[in-house]
């Protein structure tokens, strides 16, 4: 499963993609608010400084507007994704901008229908959204496997972006339906090295370490 890290953050970018688990990152118009950034000027900062694909999303609502918005930004560097709305009108636009070629992420994604229809109209990517379905008490992951079903069983090449992760649980529950990418803050990513029992062990080894008497250097 590919790690996007959902964040407008330069140097929380920078610090997970030393590390080697950043394909790709996910931005949004309160990510950019958060950052205090020029959308433009970010945007293409982060694009630089990962190989992966790097979503940036139009504020439009109607079609025309949207790709117009997306043309713009797609001509930041060559990984960055348009993120559309799943909307008629964004519907609209990913079948205009996935037909030019540019990457698209169609975001916003609550019911498999939706995703369904994202894919017949070219998306490069869904995100459905497994935390905001869990806060109504729905389960974010039932849509997670609705879609991989679905899209198995007809071949369609729309990657699962799995989005709006709020935990580590989420994250494993992703690896096993198959979900292709997901897309979490870097303080979850972080989240996914930390279990109480290698604190204790490491304690524990320490603490005989010391009465070892010895140095390594």
């Amino acid at each position: 499963m590919k790690f996007f890290v959902d964040t407008a953050e330069i140097a929380a970018i920078a610090e997970l993609n030393d590390l080697g688990m950043v394909d790709g990152v996910t931005t949004n118009p309160s990510l950019i608010l958060k950052s205090g950034r020029d959308i433009i000027e970010v945007t293409r900062e982060i694009a630089e400084l990962v190989d992966g694909p790097v979503s940036a999303e139009v504020v439009a609502l109607q079609a025309d507007a949207m790709i117009a918005e997306g043309r713009k930004l797609a001509a930041i560097a060559p990984n960055i994704a348009v993120k559309l709305p799943l909307t008629w009108d964004g519907l609209k636009a990913c079948k205009v901008l996935s037909g030019e070629g540019f990457m698209v992420n169609v975001t916003l994604c609550f019911s498999a229908n939706q995703a369904l229809l994202a894919a017949k109209a070219g998306a490069t990517f869904i995100s459905p959204f497994i935390g905001r379905l869990d806060d109504i008490n729905l389960d974010g992951m039932d849509l997670i496997e609705d879609i991989r079903t679905i899209y198995d069983n007809y071949g369609f090449e729309t990657q699962i972006l799995a989005a709006s992760i709020r935990s580590v649980n989420h994250v494993l529950d992703c690896a096993r339906i198959g979900a292709d990418v997901m897309t979490a803050p870097p303080e979850v990513i972080k989240k996914l090295a930390s279990h109480p029992l290698t604190d204790k062990g490491l304690e524990t080894f320490l603490k005989d370490w010391e009465k070892t008497g010895q140095k390594i250097l």
